[in-house]
């Protein structure tokens, strides 16, 4: 059902169960998720959802297919032109920001990787995987002239992954150990540190703002 043939209501109402989708799938995961659940949510009968979605899983690739359309983004805006350090930390910053603003869209896509991506297996090994590869190689070349130091640049895509997604899946045990305090204040800080300290060293010729 495309958006260019629904009436004012009925984009109204898909907009709606999308919103009551991603609460319960990022809540639930896709395995513990329900269409009633989702129907009441989204204050529509299970009759009128199913109207517009006529099974869980499209549903759910729905959502996903929507997140993949800007989950990559703050990668693909990596510059191979621009100040390597500001280049890196920028991306980290993006990818904190994400966490952010759309923790529910990270749990999403953390729920699907751990029932092993059905949705996204042929998209990790092949628009992913090509994606991270050209950012490597990127790293690489920067490591190769001396601009930053020499480390993995897969493992330290990943760990840009882990530390800052970890704000978003695992949002009730940051909350629970800081308190009042907001996890993001401080983790902007310390991961930008982290990186400047991993990167750069005396011997790099690049200099840090």
């Amino acid at each position: 059902m495309s958006d260019d043939t629904l009436t004012r209501i009925q984009k109204k109402n898909r907009n709606a169960i999308l919103e009551a989708a991603l609460d319960v799938f990022s809540t639930y995961g896709f395995r513990g998720a329900t269409i009633d659940q989702i129907a009441d949510a989204s204050n529509l009968s299970k009759t009128n959802l199913l109207y517009y979605f006529p099974s869980k899983e499209i549903l759910h690739k729905t959502l996903l297919d929507h997140l993949l359309v800007t989950w990559l983004d703050p990668l693909h805006e990596i510059n191979a032109d621009g100040h390597p350090i500001d280049e890196i930390l920028s991306y980290v910053t993006r990818k904190l920001e994400m966490s952010r603003q759309f923790p529910r869209e990270s749990r999403l896509f953390a729920n699907e990787m751990l029932r092993g991506a059905p949705q996204f297996r042929n998209f990790l090994s092949t628009d992913l995987k090509t994606l991270v590869d050209d950012k490597a190689a990127l790293f690489s070349r920067w490591m190769e002239e001396g601009r930053i130091n020499k480390v993995h640049p897969y493992h330290l895509i990943f760990s840009i992954w882990s530390l800052t997604q970890h704000y978003a899946d695992f949002d009730v045990q940051v909350r629970a150990i800081l308190g009042d305090e907001d996890p993001f204040a401080g983790a902007a800080e310390f991961i930008e540190t982290v990186y400047k300290r991993l990167l750069v060293s005396r011997t790099t010729d690049e200099s840090v703002n």
